[in-house]
């Protein structure tokens, strides 16, 4: 079985430090965790592959970041994922998650989209809400600060200090949504 793991973001190195990047940022680490380097797709993403485990028990997976604004995203990865004959409950999503707190990591399978125009574009583009999403919590703004500027600020000093572990979480818990199951992965890392 082939595994298509993405990191919901915006292209550019002007988004690259802001919290609706965390799914890219979880990407990232995985990428060095595994000395891997992206390379560009005709689909209009980026991508890398590796395998993981051992023996028979090898996964294949693919890391893969759009090459397009968020709302776009599902297109491109739909394209990869037909490439790739990857089946959506093979799916991972990673993404930045307004309504848990910050660094809290919730992994599922299937549901809405909560108004994040990464899942609604995917969930259009293929047609179903059946895969794996990994929500990694931003939390919500201050005050009155609207939530669409809140996601395209970079994390804030505090938040910076405990930025680093929380994506080394993130990208345990994709390997261990692969090798362990949702099951093991949740009882585990949801907080």
């Amino acid at each position: 079985m082939v595994w298509l793991v993405v990191g919901l973001g915006n292209p550019g190195d002007q988004y690259s430090a802001t919290r609706h990047n965390v799914g890219q940022m979880v990407i990232d680490e995985l990428l060095h965790r595994h000395k891997l380097k992206l390379s560009s797709h005709k689909s209009r993403t980026e991508i890398a592959a590796y395998k993981l485990g051992i023996g028979d028990d090898t996964e294949s997976i693919i890391l893969a970041k759009s090459k397009g604004y968020m709302n776009e995203t599902g297109g491109p990865l739909k394209a990869l994922a037909n490439f790739y004959s990857v089946q959506t409950d093979a799916i991972i999503a990673l993404h930045d998650e307004l309504d848990i707190g910050f660094s809290t990591i919730r992994c599922k399978f299937s549901g809405g989209d909560n108004g994040h125009n990464g899942l609604k574009s995917m969930t259009s583009a293929f047609a179903t809400p059946e895969y794996f999403r990994v929500r990694l919590g931003i939390g919500r703004p201050m005050g009155q600060q609207d939530p669409a500027d809140f996601v395209l600020k970079a994390f804030s000093k505090v938040e910076q200090a405990d930025l680093g572990e929380f994506i080394v979480r993130g990208a345990d818990v994709v390997e261990s949504l692969i090798t362990r199951g949702l099951e093991h992965t949740q009882s585990t890392f949801n907080s």
